[in-house]
């Protein structure tokens, strides 16, 4: 009875830490004081491509991404907040930058420039 008992705490706690739920919005679910940010240029059942527009002064409120490749339309300056602190960085135009994984951050445009990128995830 007793190996019983702790095979089923076993399997609850297995089935229940291999659920990988995310409590946060995705990037085209979140937006900046109640204003989106990103619009969708392509959804299809491979990808979705975004585009996300910063103005300066405009972030992106704590979100995750799924793997995912970007592409730096127009570059700005950005306050990054993620699971490796907080720092500023300049992100030029051109810039491209891929993630294999979820990632979750939140940005802020502290620049004086629209910043844009082009955002392709992975399905």
């Amino acid at each position: 009875m007793k190996t019983k008992f702790i095979l089923f705490i076993y399997v609850l706690f297995f089935l229940f830490s291999c659920k990988n739920k995310i409590n946060l919005p995705d990037p085209l679910e979140a937006g900046w004081k109640d204003k989106s940010v990103c619009e969708v240029i392509e959804d299809n059942p491979k990808i979705r491509v975004l585009k996300c527009t910063f103005k300066p002064g405009v972030g992106h409120e704590k979100h995750y991404h799924n793997p995912h490749f970007g592409y730096t339309l127009s570059g700005g300056t950005f306050r990054i907040t993620d699971a490796s602190g907080t720092r500023e960085v300049d992100v030029p135009t051109g810039y491209t930058f891929s993630k294999d994984k979820i990632s979750i951050h939140e940005v802020l445009n502290i620049g004086e420039t629209t910043a844009v990128f082009l955002i392709t995830e992975y399905k």
